[in-house]
């Protein structure tokens, strides 16, 4: 069913609707009937969910990820739109422009501070959700692929095996991560160290800018395809799908986990780790995985780091690169699972040694928590008597989990202001760290103020001027534009964290395509035009 005859005004009029529409027509009729008039296909009214729809509190959640944003005490949005073409997403730009509406866009749902689908500083707002434009097209011939931005990163690469068993993509190593969000905040995964970031990868795009045109990238200009590729979500226009550059992988690939506990000596080989990871050969992706497990004592808890692996080659091959490079890791050929490029892909996302490829199109994520996250990148090893410390804290947590992935390789090699994704060579690894838990808000702070301690505790072993972050690992604390107050000083402090002088530029950028801030969030890159 679309909207009829009824519901659509002149043409004349609709040039005269704005915020000033008196208060007695809703935030929604208003929003549908300017859709109807403005998009260049029919709107089924089945794509505009309301706070009395049916639908509405399964259509918030299906996607988002983090369930601190839907405590009921989260904002709501007025309205959810699921947008079923670039029409109708060209359609809403406009009309949330000229209502004065509040737009926030949601690819995956993946935002670790809602902010894809939540407003923390401005109501009311509505939802574009994009989980409806999905569509991929390969084209093995010229290793390329169209890829909509509410696709799965796990859906790409299973249309990619589908076609060929020797290309695939080098992006996230969760496979529900929308590819929309994913690629604007960089997109690193296990075979970033050999191909860089899925960023690194993309040939072209498509967006809707703040003018409600649609653009590709010789429409939008080098200036902005540079800024979308790395500069994070939400600052620029909307992505409605990139095209990307397809990788050769080998017809066999190897993965591994090897865990070690503090009692097994994972303190030292952590440190040795930290030494050599960067400087493995670049087929071999080594991240390291660590929380508290049960000890072997009743009521006894320990820390285990489980070395998670994929090499693009064959068991042989690896342990011959592992004996020379890493010896320490006692890697042996028990250890190894040769298999295919996608079904590793499986395996890294911690997936049943059972999971079919097929799994990935049901692009559905059944580990939601409540959880708050941090990041850090590191330039020199962390001292093992530091390593210790951390472990304390950790132990006195209920849930934290740790992630150490490391760079070198060719990222080492690509400048750091090829794409806004300044973190490059120099950095030795990443961290991410995260507290997960599962009781709502009742005891919400005390996990928070866990891990802001913890990250005081690890600022003088980390990058230091700025001290980095990453930005796809959003973090509130470091700072947060407020409502119609956006001061470039301010942004600076997060933004150097996540862009380090890369955040110039991107200024520049939105200064020149968004000069009114029509895209804005609460860590959205803001224009020089706008006054502090």
């Amino acid at each position: 069913m679309v909207f009829s005859i009824k519901h659509i005004f002149s043409l004349v009029s609709v040039l005269f609707l704005s915020a000033s529409l008196t208060t007695s027509v809703s935030v929604e009729e208003n929003f549908a009937k300017c859709l109807s008039v403005n998009s260049k296909l029919s709107v089924p009214i089945s794509t505009i969910y309301t706070n009395n729809s049916s639908s509405f509190t399964s259509i918030l959640q299906s996607s988002a990820q983090n369930l601190r944003y839907l405590l009921p005490s989260a904002p709501k949005p007025e309205i959810i739109f699921t947008p079923l073409t670039e029409f109708h997403v060209q359609a809403a730009v406009m009309c949330a422009r000229k209502l004065g509406i509040h737009v926030r866009v949601r690819s995956g749902g993946h935002d670790y501070e809602g902010v894809s689908y939540v407003s923390e500083i401005e109501s009311p707002f509505i939802v574009l959700d994009l989980a409806r434009l999905r569509s991929i097209s390969v084209d093995i011939k010229s290793s390329s692929a169209w890829v909509q931005a509410g696709a799965t990163i796990g859906e790409v690469y299973y249309r990619i095996a589908e076609k060929s068993k020797v290309h695939g993509f080098p992006a996230g190593l969760c496979t529900t991560l929308g590819i929309g969000g994913h690629i604007t905040g960089g997109a690193y995964g296990s075979m970033m160290r050999k191909f860089g970031l899925g960023a690194d990868n993309v040939i072209d795009a498509m967006i809707v800018d703040a003018n409600g045109r649609i653009l590709d990238r010789k429409a939008m200009g080098e200036d902005l395809f540079w800024a979308i590729r790395g500069g994070g979500g939400g600052s620029f226009g909307i992505i409605l799908s990139w095209k990307i550059k397809l990788v050769r992988v080998p017809a066999t690939v190897t993965v591994f986990t090897v865990t070690r506990t503090l009692e097994q000596g994972a303190t030292k080989l952590l440190y040795r780790w930290q030494q050599v990871a960067d400087k493995l050969d670049e087929n071999l992706f080594i991240r390291v995985l660590i929380q508290p497990v049960n000890g072997s004592g009743i009521g006894n808890r320990t820390i285990a780091t489980s070395y998670n692996a994929l090499f693009l080659g064959s068991a042989n091959r690896l342990l011959k690169v592992t004996k020379k490079s890493f010896p320490e890791l006692n890697l042996t050929k028990k250890d190894c699972i040769e298999t295919s490029w996608i079904k590793s892909v499986l395996y890294i996302d911690g997936l049943p040694s059972n999971t079919t490829p097929e799994v990935l199109l049901e692009a559905k994520s059944l580990n939601k928590a409540y959880f708050k996250a941090k990041s850090d990148f590191v330039q020199k090893p962390i001292p093992e008597t530091v390593l210790e410390g951390l472990w304390k804290r950790f132990l006195q947590e209920d849930n934290p989990i740790t992630i150490w992935n490391p760079y070198g390789g060719i990222m080492s090699k690509i400048s750091e202001s090829a794409t806004p994704f300044p973190h490059r060579k120099g950095t030795l690894f990443k961290i991410q760290y995260l507290t997960v838990w599962f009781d709502g808000d009742k005891n919400q702070q005390k996990h928070i103020n866990w891990i802001r301690r913890m990250y005081k505790y690890m600022g003088p072993y980390v990058s230091s001027s700025p001290r980095a972050a990453y930005v796809n690992y959003r973090d509130l604390d470091l700072g947060m534009n407020k409502k119609n107050h956006t001061s470039i000083n301010q942004a600076k402090i997060w933004g150097a964290k996540y862009f380090k002088d890369n955040f110039n530029r991107l200024v520049n950028v939105k200064t020149k395509v968004d000069p009114s801030n029509f895209f804005r969030h609460e860590q959205s890159i803001p224009p020089i035009s706008v006054k502090s």
